[in-house]
This record gives C-alpha cells, structure tokens and sequence, in this order.
C-alpha cells in the first residue's frame, strides 16, 4: 500500500508513468490503475483487496454437498466415483434441475469434510498385462473363497465364477466344504442356467484340475464335465493368482460388502440368502469401473434358450443323485443318443447301490493289433506287442473301464467314453453290461493264508528317484540303484535289497505279512539268505582341512588328501574311503544311523 501510495505521488509531481512503472518493477497500465483508485478513494482505495469472483457459476451447491457426505456416511466404502454414478440416478440430477459435480469436485468435498483419508498414489506395475475377452460367455473364471464364518465359528466355503467380458457374477455358491462335488454341483447349475461358455480359467486346485494327482495325473469330475459338453478348461500357471485377476478382485469385494457388513451368518441358508442378495446387487445396480461405470448385467447375456435347448447338458452319472430335482435329468432335445439313454433308465437299468451305471455300461471285445493297441471309440489303450491277436474284454461306462485279457482280468482305467459314445457302440453291437469284473489274484502255489510268515520275494525296477512301487506305495531302495531291476526279498520283518545275487541294503518291511500273498509277482523265497552285504558307493569332495561329511558324520580322512574326490563305501557299521585309483585310504566305524541322500561329490579346483 505504501509502494502503491509513493508511486502515484510520484506521478502527481511530474514524473513520466513509464519511469515510474520500470522503477517499481511493474507495468504503465498498473500505475494508471492505482492512480484512478487513489484520485476516487483516497489512500484506503490502494489498500489489498480480494481476487475473488463476483460470481462462480460452477460451484458445488450446499444441498449437493450436504447429500455427498450424507451417501459417503451411510456407505462408507462408496468412493467419488460411485458417489458420482449414485448422484446420476436422483431425480434431480436426471431431469437436470442440478448438475451432476464431477469426481474430483466430489473427492474435495470428502476431503473438505474429513470424511477422506488422503493416501500417496500407489505407482502402476508394468510387468501385469491387461487382457479381456471380446463378448460374453466365451471365457468363465472360477475359484474358492473362504472367510465366510458361522455364529459358531465355523468357516464355510464360497464357489465363485465371474463372465471374464461382463465381470457378471454366475457362480455364488455356499457350501460347507469345497470338495469336488460340491463344486461341480454348483458348476452345472450354472451351466443349465446360463449354457455352456466355449473357455474356463480356473487355478490348479484339485477340484479343478488331477493334473496333479498322485501316484499320476487322472481326469477329474470338472474336467468331465467339461469334456463332455465342449468346454474348454485353462489352468493357471502355479503360484500366479493374477491370472484369475478378475475373480480374485471380486473376492475382495464378496468379503468387504456381504461377510464382513453381514456376518457372522447363522446357518448355511443364511450365508447363501446374503450372497444372493449381494450377486443381485453386484450384476445389478453395482457400476463397475473396469466397465465405465456400467453394470455387469449390461454387458452380459447367456447363451439363448433354442441353442440350449438343441445341444443339451451332459451330466455326469455321480451327479445325477446329488442335483436337484430340475438339474438331476439329461435334456433329450436334439439329441437321439440322450433319448435311447432317458428310455433305458426308465426301464430301472440304473440302481443307487452301485457305482456303476447299467444303463451307460457295456460290454465288447476287442483283438489286439500287432502294435499292441486297442482303439474303442475316443480312447486307446496300450495292451503291448506281447499280447497281439489276443482277445480282450472290455467293460466301460463313462468313469471306468475294465480290461479282461482271454476271461482273466488285467486292469482298470479311467474311461473317456461319453453317453453318445457308448450309444454308438451299442448301436454298433456292444451289449448291455452286467456286474464289473472283479480282481481276481494269482496266488502262486505254496502261498496261502496259513503261510503268512514265509519269505517271498518280488522284482521291481528302480525308477530315477531311487524309488520302487510296492503294495500302492513308493519305497526308497537308493538312487544308486537307479534304473536296475532288484530283488526285494521280503523275511518277517526285515525287507533285503538285493542286485545281482548281492545284498545291498537292508530296510524294515514296507508290506505286513498277511498282505504279501497278494503282492504282483510274488513268488516263495529260496532257502538260503543273502550273506554279503555290499556298501553303497558314493562320491565326496575333501575340504581344505582334510575332512568330509557323509550321513550326519564328519570323516578326517587326511591333509594330504585335500581338495580331491573321494569314493566311500557305506556300509552298516563302517565307512571305506578310497581315492580316485581304488586305493583303500581308512576305514572309519559308524557312529549314526542317518540315510545317505546325496551321492555325487561337489566339482574340484586346481590349486596351485
């Protein structure tokens, strides 16, 4: 005010305003200014004043502000953006008597009002690569959730599955546990209610996938069920939970807005009747802003009803009792097979106290080819070169096929027949099925259950593990045995090893002795047990101190003999150290009973 005040008096006595603008450092039209202010308003015009406009015509009105925080105080989770897509369906907002404020109007106000925390912007990763489906129905993402507890304290589980282009939500499912039928019951209903989409994504957990399985991968109910109705099954990579990104999202929401704002629920009705309550919110009305702003059930649509109709749903045989009454019988429409399989059950073929379905099961013969392969319809199956112009039997619905080689029975596969598969070979002069065949055990002669306490024996090969199967389990022999066939001579309770007519190890009996008459292969031992013990020989690198660990024991075998490789012999009571010649260097006793688990020396340098 006092600069302001001096220039206009300086202009007032004859000085030139632009010598006077320049000295004070700003412009003429400045000077001319405050000299007008001066000349209307004495010195209390040239004081500050405000640089606020007269008018703001794009100001946020009280009543908008006021019902801003009203809906951020009644739904905490509601952020600027779904504050913004609520405000856009009051009806003072759609027929235009007030403007709809915009987000970052609506996020100040929050701010305003404390009822936003201000967080620091988290920084997008690059390395995840957004991808979407282009139209609905062509790709389902499914998966489990839990966090879903009962007033007892009882966690239940949720079987979830998102449309992967819509983020619709076809898949709420509570159920107790998520075991494989409870996940494919829930699959189906969706199925039958929506139709069958042409992909699903789901992780690798063993409801969805026995890729995983042991003692080997089998195919899983899912994964039937989706074969037999053309759908597409993609399986996650392991420990990558952001490929299922947008079902894992949900899952975020599903615990925020139903489970944690409603539970702990009651029973199990209760907890389903508030996630459907949720999913109907969630497609509904809930705007999703992957979609801008749109709802789910806009962008979704399931396959129509004809096309549904027409291809049908083919459910599997373990499932028809479980479904409900709705779920529980095959759609005969465009199918003929379906029709032939519908009538046949009519008939009372199908019996609930067996696993097996009469009216799907069948029964034909097959020669074996000189390969030693045998194609029935979709499945192949390796008999060996061995067995060629042979007959063999086979019994197979569409979980299971039984393999009988000339009446006596060889095996049980997993089957991939389908119901229009058996079909056609039944048209084509397969019979109907009677029982399964049963096992039926070779016990050779001399072995009965009175001579449960003889010594037997049985050749396995050694797989790359060190690994021999005996009995339905894998028992560790030694990975130098790697690739042989050896003895297992099976006495009481001690189990020999046997290569090539010398014993090599011994270890506890893996098999009780009233289960070895029953054992492939099993023959009577002979008289005389094996007397020569032969150690396993392994390879060791000596430190620079002249010593070395084997089985939990440290050997001093020598300064001299540093930085070399070493052969041991490991017997049961002794250790024999040779060098790379074959020249015996000590023999140390065995102090521990540790199991050697690494046979190969470490690499040696030269030192100088």
């Amino acid at each position: 005010m006092e600069q302001r005040y001096q220039a206009v008096l300086e202009v007032q006595a004859g000085v030139p305003v632009v010598d006077v603008a320049q000295r004070f450092g700003v412009s003429r039209q400045a000077v001319h200014r405050w000299k007008r202010r001066y000349e209307s308003g004495g010195l209390e015009a040239l004081a500050d004043r405000s640089k606020r406009p007269k008018s703001s015509p794009w100001q946020v009105p009280g009543e908008v502000e006021a019902l801003v925080c009203e809906m951020r105080r009644t739904h905490p989770r509601w952020g600027p953006r779904r504050i913004r897509a609520e405000l856009a369906k009051r009806p003072g907002f759609i027929d235009g008597t007030l403007r709809v404020p915009h987000r970052s109007s609506i996020y100040r106000i929050l701010v305003r009002f404390d009822l936003l925390t201000v967080k620091p912007r988290r920084r997008k990763r690059s390395e995840y690569k957004r991808w979407q489906r282009d139209a609905p129905m062509e790709l389902w993402q499914l998966d489990i959730v839990g966090s879903c507890f009962l007033t007892d304290g009882r966690e239940l589980k949720v079987v979830t599955g998102i449309d992967d282009h819509s983020r619709y939500c076809v898949i709420a499912a509570v159920v107790p546990r998520a075991t494989a039928r409870a996940v494919c019951t829930a699959f189906v209903q969706a199925l039958r209610e929506f139709g069958c989409p042409q992909q699903v994504l789901s992780d690798n957990g063993k409801q969805f996938t026995g890729r995983f399985g042991k003692p080997r991968p089998a195919e899983v109910l899912f994964e039937r069920i989706c074969r037999r109705n053309g759908i597409e099954t993609i399986l996650t990579k392991p420990r990558s939970p952001t490929t299922t990104g947008k079902v894992e999202r949900f899952h975020q929401t599903l615990q925020a807005d139903c489970f944690q704002a409603h539970g702990p629920f009651r029973d199990v009705a209760a907890a389903q009747a508030a996630v459907d309550a949720f999913r109907g919110e969630y497609n509904r009305d809930r705007p999703h802003q992957a979609l801008d702003d749109a709802t789910p059930a806009s962008r979704f649509w399931p396959v129509p009803d004809e096309v549904r109709a027409r291809l049908g749903l083919d459910v599997p045989a373990e499932l028809l009792h479980g479904l409900p009454a709705a779920l529980s019988e095959p759609e005969p429409a465009g199918r003929a097979e379906a029709e032939v399989f519908v009538e046949e059950r009519r008939q009372g073929f199908l019996t609930d106290d067996e696993h097996w379905l009469g009216a799907q099961a069948i029964e034909l013969e097959r020669v074996v080819s000189a390969g030693g392969n045998v194609k029935v319809g979709p499945q192949q199956f390796w008999i060996g070169p061995a067995h060629a112009a042979r007959t063999l039997g086979l019994w197979m619905d569409t979980t299971t096929v039984h393999l009988c080689l000339d009446g006596v029975y060889l095996k049980t596969l997993p089957s991939r027949q389908t119901v229009v598969s058996l079909a056609r070979l039944r048209a084509a002069g397969a019979r109907p099925a009677g029982p399964p065949p049963r096992r039926v055990i070779a016990v050779p002669a001399g072995i009965g259950p009175d001579t449960a306490s003889v010594a037997v024996e049985v050749d396995r090969v050694v797989n790359a593990s060190g690994l021999i199967s005996l009995a339905g389990r894998y028992v560790s022999v030694g990975q130098p045995l790697a690739g042989r066939r050896v003895t297992l001579r099976l006495d009481g309770s001690v189990a020999f090893v046997v290569d090539d007519g010398v014993l090599v190890r011994t270890l506890p009996a893996p098999v009780p002795p009233a289960l070895r008459r029953r054992l492939h292969g099993v023959r009577l031992a002979g008289p005389d047990q094996p007397e020569r013990l032969r150690g396993l020989r392994v390879q060791r690198r000596v430190s620079g101190r002249g010593v070395t660990q084997i089985a939990g024991q440290t050997l001093r075998v020598g300064f001299s003999h540093r930085h070399t490789l070493v052969d041991i012999d490991v017997c049961e009571n002794e250790f024999h150290v040779f060098d790379q010649a074959g020249e015996l260097l000590t023999v140390i006793p065995r102090t521990g009973e540790e199991q050697v688990v690494r046979f190969k020396g470490y690499g040696v340098r030269d030192h100088a």
